[in-house]
């Protein structure tokens, strides 16, 4: 999967680091930043953009074929 993180939207909540701490974390500035390795099978990472409160979290399925 795909994630995208709209820097301009995001607030700095935190729910997508707390929801998915192993995709997530926050930057000296609080904002929302990816981890080496971000696109991942992890389940929670559609959790942490559901449960960010701005909407600044995209995840698309990548497209498998070629």
């Amino acid at each position: 999967m795909r994630v995208h993180i709209d820097r301009d939207v995001c607030i700095g909540a935190g729910q997508c680091a707390l929801a998915a701490p192993g995709v997530f974390t926050q930057d000296d500035d609080g904002y929302s930043t990816l981890l080496a390795g971000h696109e991942t099978t992890d389940p929670m990472t559609r959790e942490a953009a559901r449960a960010c409160p701005v909407g600044a979290i995209r995840v698309e399925q990548r497209d498998t074929h070629v």
